[in-house]
């Protein structure tokens, strides 16, 4: 992990010792590219040893993407996310199909390639949800397959204060139907086939569950919409009432559901948090700020992208051809309501 890609610089905007700061385009600061300097480094040693530096330019920029450390194994990301930020975690209280490539080290997502994903910020429907986020491609699409990424602190600064001061009050209700065929089963969710397990996880986790006659399972969990970032005490809108709404979904798909599930009976809803429908112009009014927020950016092979998962949101593109891009969390973070 010592050799150097030789490629143009983009926008340099700062030096630090044996790395260079890049900026993708004029005034976008989301987000900042290091690149070594010069041929030689060791990635490893390099990032043990600047673990302050980076953590001061996240929690400016909201997310760095480390380009030009090759990184060519699964094995390899794994060491360079650790070195950066430490343990890796175990990807629990799942959502997303995804499969374990090595230790703790996932793929982003086993989606079909034909359909977008909305941002979103990980697990934020988690009591307990990782502060960094790693993605690592190891090899791009043909065509599509970026990982967009907004800046949540501008997406709360974008909303209405009268929808932000209903959300914050009331905070949100995610309900998740398993069973459906769609979806993950609870099996893989909770990562246990014994009813009992889930139903203490679920008590230790703040999430009301109902099993019903067919066999499947309904949850219900209050979330907070609006959080305070713990380290640099901005307000951020994190949460998942928009990315699991059913009419965040492909007008296509939202059809199919609607026409096939009873609203109580759907695979993914959320509404506000006294039980009440989100109506469709706030979510369009969320969804609008999100997008004006967001910023895409290709893929290189090798590249390694670290968000403060309270910082931005992440989605996906669709695309054609092979795409392989990787995940790692770390740094495990608690609301404040649920810690202790």
């Amino acid at each position: 992990m010592s050799q150097v890609s030789e490629v143009p610089a983009l926008r340099v905007v700062g030096e630090h010792g044996p790395v260079r700061e890049e900026l993708l385009n004029e005034g976008q600061m989301l987000p900042l590219v290091i690149r070594p300097s010069a041929p030689g480094i060791d990635a490893l040693e390099w990032a043990h040893a600047h673990r302050d530096y980076v953590e001061e330019r996240l929690r400016t920029h909201g997310a760095v993407l480390f380009r030009g450390f090759p990184v060519e194994t699964t094995e390899g990301f794994h060491a360079f996310a650790a070195a950066v930020a430490g343990d890796l975690l175990e990807y629990k209280e799942r959502s997303s199909p995804r499969h374990e490539e090595g230790d703790r080290v996932y793929t982003s997502t086993d989606f079909p390639p034909e359909h977008r994903i909305y941002l979103h910020n990980e697990h934020s429907y988690s009591t307990r949800f990782p502060l960094k986020l790693f993605f690592c491609c190891m090899q791009p699409s043909e065509t599509g397959g970026q990982t967009p990424i907004a800046d949540v602190r501008n997406v709360f600064n974008r909303i209405d204060p009268a929808v932000r001061d209903r959300f914050a009050r009331e905070k949100y209700v995610y309900v998740r139907n398993f069973g459906s065929g769609f979806g993950l089963p609870w099996q893989t969710t909770f990562q246990s086939d014994n009813p009992a397990d889930v139903e203490s996880y679920c008590q230790r986790n703040d999430i009301a569950w109902e099993w019903k006659d067919d066999g499947g399972l309904r949850t219900r969990q209050v979330r907070p919409a609006v959080s305070v970032h713990p380290r640099t005490g901005e307000s951020v809108w994190f949460n998942h009432a928009t990315f699991f709404h059913i009419t965040t979904l492909a007008e296509d798909v939202r059809e199919m559901m609607t026409a096939v599930f009873a609203e109580e009976d759907l695979p993914n809803n959320t509404y506000y948090g006294d039980g009440s429908a989100i109506d469709e112009d706030t979510m369009d009014h969320l969804r609008a700020a999100y997008d004006a927020e967001t910023i895409l950016f290709d893929w290189e092979k090798g590249d390694v992208l670290l968000c403060d998962n309270m910082l931005v949101a992440h989605a996906r593109e669709s695309f054609t051809g092979q795409r392989k891009v990787l995940v790692a969390m770390a740094q495990p973070h608690s609301h404040p309501e649920y810690e202790g």
